[in-house]
């Protein structure tokens, strides 16, 4: 079977350069996921920069150029990668329709407006994947099954899902709106992956979302459509997210507490806890954490490219991680920019 042509515009971190860092699992990049794959290969890139355009060429052995148009019409991709700025997303994916691009993918956030990200959902030809990794991630697959099993009529090992909470921290020097806007679209959209929800915001309080220091706390409630999931309807979940600056050290958790349980997953983290008899008090049940946890590749570059390349000899295949999937996110984020 012929292989997929592959393609990136813009040519910075998550394109091509965190594939250096010695700690990431491998793959961690689109150019790295795209050269792991055995059914697509890399074309090309663009850059505005000279100097990452030359990196680029190097590192991956393909032409890189300045010029998106130009790139896309001499390689002609049947998957374009979009890994600039969130405000120039829009022009991108709708240079790649016009081109007749068949499959994009969209760095995270969608886009930097709810307006802009509203064109991109509405734009018709490709599929467009939104790169919310979480969605492709072992780790977090693993644990979607396991608090999905809340539906079944048996309700699983944990139960029905009753509230989560989230905690969000990148470290010193970032604006709380800026942590939230960037790092916070993987956070919003795993939570409402793994509840299969909608996430709507209810109020804000603490620090300003301008502070550099401090912290914001959000509330808000996710909600569930009617589905062969869920086919009658749910009462919503109340949903809790600080989001912290000013420390040295990032935290990425959230914790889904289950009327027999709670799992907790994040950053380095996946843990399950059970209801049992409690062994401080008698007549009284408390958590213990059980052996199950995860270990081992997680896949999350891997697994995103590989959706991509079904997705292109598919049509009609519905990504993972959608265009629809993406302006949820952004939803979610400006109704609490609104409060700002």
């Amino acid at each position: 079977m012929e292989k997929i042509k592959a393609a990136i515009i813009g040519l910075g971190r998550i394109a091509s350069l965190l594939e250096e860092d010695s700690l990431r699992e491998k793959p961690c990049t689109h150019a790295g996921a795209i050269a792991a794959n055995p059914d697509c290969f890399l074309a090309g890139g663009c850059d505005t920069d000279e100097q990452r355009r030359k990196l680029f060429a190097n590192r991956w052995g393909v032409p890189a150029c300045a010029d998106a148009t130009e790139m896309i019409q001499a390689q002609n991709p049947q998957i374009l990668v979009i890994a600039t700025h969130p405000d120039s997303h829009y022009e991108y994916c709708r240079l790649a329709v016009a081109q007749k691009v068949p499959v994009i993918i969209c760095e995270k956030p969608l886009a930097n407006t709810l307006s802009a990200a509203r064109k991109i959902t509405a734009l018709r030809g490709p599929v467009i994947i939104t790169n919310h990794e979480r969605r492709y991630s072992a780790d977090y697959i693993k644990a979607r099954e396991i608090l999905a099993a809340e539906a079944s009529p048996a309700w699983g090992k944990l139960g029905k899902i009753l509230s989560v909470r989230s905690v969000l921290y990148m470290g010193k020097g970032k604006r709380l709106l800026d942590v939230l806007w960037h790092d916070g679209t993987h956070l919003a959209d795993a939570i409402m992956f793994l509840t299969s929800s909608v996430l709507k915001h209810r109020k804000r309080w603490g620090a300003k979302l301008t502070a550099t220091k401090g912290t914001t706390w959000l509330e808000g409630k996710l909600v569930r459509d009617i589905s062969p999931l869920f086919p009658s309807p749910q009462p919503p979940i109340p949903f809790h997210m600080e989001v912290g600056a000013g420390r040295d050290h990032l935290v990425f958790e959230m914790e889904f507490s289950c009327a027999l349980g709670r799992l907790r997953i994040g950053n380095g983290v996946f843990e399950i806890w059970e209801s049992s008899e409690s062994p401080y008090a008698e007549n009284f049940r408390s958590l213990k954490r059980t052996c199950e946890s995860f270990s081992g590749q997680t896949g999350y570059f891997a697994n995103m490219i590989a959706d991509a390349v079904s997705c292109a000899r598919e049509p009609g295949r519905q990504p993972v991680s959608s265009a629809a999937d993406g302006l949820r996110v952004i939803e979610y984020l400006h109704s609490v920019k609104a409060w700002r």
